[in-house]
């Protein structure tokens, strides 16, 4: 969407303050014994106390109110009664909700507790990256242009990005233009970022694969050469200068 007004700012701050304080939360109440589906009835009160609704439920009927990946799960992994969380294990969480008639989206990887499996430099260079993602967009920037830099940073620290996965546009649903946010260099993406226009910015950082891959129970991605990912995600507002960042209270970057 494009802000055109004060109300669609506000409206779009208030449930990105919803998103944001869920998946903090989310962050810090996960701990060693607990389900997933502990963990997403703790994340649904939360939004359930903001008046929000779960955006991927209200969207596409996740069996879920939030998504939770555990270790080589990518992303989208359904919350369960049978998956327990254990010491060292890397974590994704991604929270998107409606609240009002305006959407928002971020997400955030984290290692539970003791790095057991060195993940935790992973998860450094998915959330550095979307900070320097962030700070050279700008109204005029191609979006291309902010997925070569992505790529490049994580080909500089030997590291892969996932191709068909993005960041997209959203405001008054959960995927809206631009469809797709790439994290790679798509020559064939000549549009630009627009002042006023909101975007879901997500990085896709991996060790050894370049796509994802779909299991069997519809949902839940993983690497299609194996291996972890790490995601970090921020709701923006594109302006003349340094981006809005509404989700800036889930607080990834510290």
């Amino acid at each position: 969407m494009s802000i055109r007004k004060e109300s669609e700012l506000e409206g779009m701050q208030k449930v990105s303050d919803a998103v944001a304080y869920t998946l903090k939360q989310m962050r810090d109440y996960a701990k060693p014994g607990m389900t997933t589906k502990q963990l997403d009835d703790y994340g649904a009160s939360i939004l359930k106390d903001f008046g929000a609704n779960s955006a991927p439920y209200k969207t596409y009927k996740f069996p879920g109110w939030t998504c939770i990946s555990v270790d080589n799960e990518f992303c989208h992994g359904i919350p369960s009664t049978k998956k327990v969380l254990r010491e060292g294990n890397l974590i994704n969480i991604d929270v998107s909700a409606e609240l009002g008639g305006f959407w928002s989206d971020n997400g955030a990887s984290f290692v539970l507790g003791e790095d057991k499996k060195g993940h935790q430099q992973l998860v450094d260079a998915s959330r550095q990256i979307l900070q320097k993602a962030i700070q050279n967009i700008r109204s005029g920037v191609r979006i291309s242009d902010i997925g070569h830099l992505i790529e490049t940073e994580a080909k500089h620290r030997r590291l892969k990005v996932i191709r068909n996965l993005s960041g997209h546009g959203i405001g008054r649903s959960l995927h809206e233009a631009p469809a797709e946010i790439a994290n790679y260099r798509d020559r064939l993406n000549l549009a630009k970022f627009k002042v006023n226009s909101v975007v879901a910015i997500e990085t896709f950082i991996s060790t050894q694969s370049s796509y994802a891959i779909t299991l069997r129970d519809g949902w839940t991605m993983v690497g299609n050469k194996g291996g972890y990912m790490a995601q970090h995600e921020h709701t923006i507002v594109v302006t003349d200068g340094s981006p809005i960042i509404l989700t800036e209270k889930n607080d990834i970057w510290g």
